[in-house]
């Protein structure tokens, strides 16, 4: 059995015409094996807003294909698919959500002036 870690640059296909590229790897989280892919940053040009980098996890069964590409190409893709963490209009709905004058709770439910300890 080897112990070498597996790592490569791919264009992932994901049920629901969905695709997704860069940095792929395996994850084991509670047991369960997932496929992890690093989106790298795309930086801004004259016509697109920049794009902040991020990790996404998907079970197996939620992908129907990999196309293992060289790192070049496999940017090129993020440049073009320009996916991201989370859906803006899902974004927009949450933060419309909270109360109106009230800052987000946070997540630990704590108030700001009393220490997490």
């Amino acid at each position: 059995m080897s112990d070498q870690k597996f790592e490569q640059w791919a264009l992932i296909e994901l049920f629901g015409h969905q695709r997704i590229a860069g940095r792929v790897s395996e994850l084991s989280i509670g047991g369960a094996s997932l496929v992890r892919v690093d989106v790298p940053a795309v930086d801004a040009t004259e016509d697109e807003t920049a794009l902040q980098a991020f990790t996404k996890a998907f079970g197996a069964s939620a992908i129907y294909g990999i196309t293992f590409l060289d790192e070049t190409a496999a940017r090129l893709f993020v440049r073009q698919l320009r996916v991201q963490p989370i859906n803006t209009w899902e974004l927009k709905r949450a933060l419309q959500s909270l109360p109106a004058g009230r800052p987000a709770q946070s997540p630990l439910g704590l108030d700001d002036d009393e220490p997490p300890y």
